[in-house]
């Protein structure tokens, strides 16, 4: 199976909070052959993790040790390039779901599933909105 997750899924594989289990779930119990992020999610996820560290969830020492795990299992990742097609996507899609509250990362993010829509067979997020756009542009997600 070939996986697209977003920055709020791939947190919940290295930080355990609610629905982390069934995330894990996922990647455990199916035949991953291609994890497909996001570059944007290099940097979203270690803003994520200094977010938590700011709110007293994390301490410095674990950030630095879940950067590190993270950086590590890069290589097994395949990065998708934020391009000027990602970004000409992006715009429309905030044209397209600006009242539904879809805002720029996140676009990007849609974006970039909706560029990997041949190549993914499941698109991840714990954002309930994303969840909600991935489900209108008709890509497969899981339930949770």
């Amino acid at each position: 199976m070939r996986l697209f997750l977003d920055t709020s899924s791939l947190v919940k594989l290295y930080h355990e909070e609610k629905d982390s289990e069934s995330f894990k779930n996922i990647i455990v119990n199916s035949s991953v052959s291609s994890i497909f992020l996001s570059e944007l999610t290099r940097v979203e996820f270690l803003s994520a993790l200094w977010k938590k560290r700011r709110q007293g969830e994390l301490t410095t020492e674990i950030v630095r040790q879940i950067a590190g795990l993270f950086e590590g299992d890069a290589l097994q990742f395949t990065f998708m390039p934020l391009d000027n097609d990602i970004v000409g996507s992006a715009c429309d899609l905030v044209s397209k779901y600006g009242l539904e509250g879809l805002r720029s990362l996140d676009s990007i993010q849609l974006a970039t599933a909706l560029a990997l829509k041949d190549e993914a067979d499941l698109f991840l997020t714990s954002d309930k909105l994303l969840q909600t756009l991935l489900v209108k542009e008709q890509l497969p997600t899981a339930t949770r």
